[in-house]
């Protein structure tokens, strides 16, 4: 018996959960394809960075056209909008299983990653308009969060399982029929009257969150923990099947089982989250995260010869300490901004987060290519250590939300003053300090 406040309860959420589901399904197998092809074309000697590059072109498409299709698509009815970038979805994944070569794949993938950045932002818009009870919404977010985990599970297993009796080029096509019924379940789903709600500009929220970055010292550390990770991320993700192909001698079947592992345990890692957060709190849990990537990764480049049950652990691993550092970053983002720049601050680090992947992908692939796949995983393990440690100093150990701090240039009547007193009738008091209009600095610790 599902709970009153459960979203599930809900019929319009039941069927826009399932197409999300689907929908990051047809993702999931599209890359495994991606994978694959990549391989196929470029064996262990460019495998990997014919894929990393296109997974470059992908982080291209989501910074550079993410802004303007939020722009203009939040202005059309979002039913038939999500239904139409479903069906062009559909065809583009399609039309990869005929591409004949490499760089066709390549540019239909670039076109397909451009109409998936339109595709997730007003998916988005339209869940606090169905649940506006803030209960339920709260609890539809966790369960699309729980969503994005179930996806890195379950895609190599669902791929893993269509190899028995499809051809890897044909995955393309078990991805289309994912997005084929993702489509039927939006035209079946009731959703709320009108349009998203008009935001500010994306390129106006990317200006004040950068801003808000650059002053608040624990998000610069956020930052340069997110872009170590990705170096050692983008190894896993590009590089696991070049590794499969030359050193298990079966990249089909080896690859889709190490990303199953590296998915269940980053679901285990999620779970644990929470604990080790309330131990160590955010800072030292991503730290943790990113140095016991590079370890796990030096374990790899020691004993390349490890048995399946070895690897299997050890990509569970992969996914269990990324999860360390993925998990806690809301957290940080939403305690170090006021309400209303929210949206600022995750727009900057959406645009941040993927510069990162916009260099970590091509690197890994070059890496790959040039020397052995678990020796560049060192090289990208040492330079992923040296990023935490360079975070730990940017983000100081001591850094509670509430601050003493002087606002000399405000009137002894102005309402933040007001709002905030001081006995002395002057101007220095403490409250949680976040970075605005009034609060442009960052104040010293005193």
């Amino acid at each position: 018996m599902l709970p009153k406040t459960s979203p599930l309860r809900h019929s319009g959420f039941r069927r826009l959960f399932a197409a999300q589901i689907l929908s990051l399904l047809g993702i999931g197998v599209m890359t495994v394809s991606l994978s694959l092809s990549a391989y196929a074309v470029g064996g262990t000697e460019s495998g990997g960075t014919i894929l990393g590059g296109i997974l470059g072109l992908k982080m291209i498409a989501y910074v550079l056209i993410a802004p303007l299709a939020e722009a203009l698509l939040s202005r059309l009815p979002r039913r038939g909008t999500l239904v139409a970038l479903d069906l062009a979805r559909l065809a583009l994944v399609g039309a990869m299983g005929l591409a004949g070569g490499p760089w066709q794949i390549a540019a239909l993938a670039f076109v397909f990653f451009a109409v998936s950045a339109g595709f997730t932002p007003l998916f988005q818009s339209v869940l606090p308009d169905m649940l506006p009870e803030p209960e339920r919404y709260s609890r539809a977010l966790a369960l699309s969060r729980l969503a994005y985990t179930l996806e890195s599970i379950l895609s190599p297993v669902i791929a893993g399982a269509a190899l028995l009796l499809l051809a890897a080029s044909d995955l393309f096509f078990l991805a289309s029929a994912c997005f084929a019924g993702s489509a039927l379940l939006l035209v079946l789903t009731a959703f709320p009257a009108g349009v998203a709600p008009l935001k500010a500009p994306f390129l106006d929220r990317l200006g004040k969150g950068v801003r808000i970055f650059i002053h608040t010292p624990r998000l610069r550390g956020l930052f340069v923990l997110n872009v170590a990770l990705s170096l050692v991320m983008a190894w896993v993700i590009v590089d696991t099947v070049v590794f499969a192909g030359a050193r298990l001698g079966d990249a089909e079947r080896h690859y889709t089982r190490l990303m199953a592992a590296y998915g269940v345990g980053a679901a285990l890692g999620a779970l644990a989250v929470p604990r080790l957060v309330a131990w160590l709190e955010e800072r030292l849990c991503m730290a943790a995260g990113v140095i016991g990537f590079a370890l796990l990764g030096g374990v790899l480049a020691l004993l390349p010869g490890l048995p399946m049950a070895g690897l299997l652990a050890l990509w569970a691993g992969f996914g269990a300490v990324s999860s360390l550092v993925l998990t806690p970053g809301g957290l940080v983002l939403a305690r170090s901004a006021q309400p209303g720049d929210r949206p600022a601050v995750f727009a900057a680090q959406f645009s941040l987060s993927h510069a990162g992947w916009l260099l970590a992908y091509p690197l890994a692939g070059w890496l790959g290519a040039a020397l052995a796949p678990e020796h560049a995983l060192g090289i990208l393990g040492l330079a992923a250590a040296a990023g935490a440690l360079m975070a730990l100093r940017v983000w100081p150990a001591r850094d509670p939300l509430a601050r003493a701090h002087d606002h000399p240039e405000l009137p002894g009547d102005h309402p933040h003053l007001q709002e905030h007193p001081v006995a002395d009738g002057g101007h220095r008091h403490a409250h949680d300090y976040r970075i605005d209009a009034l609060h442009p600095r960052w104040p010293e610790v005193g």
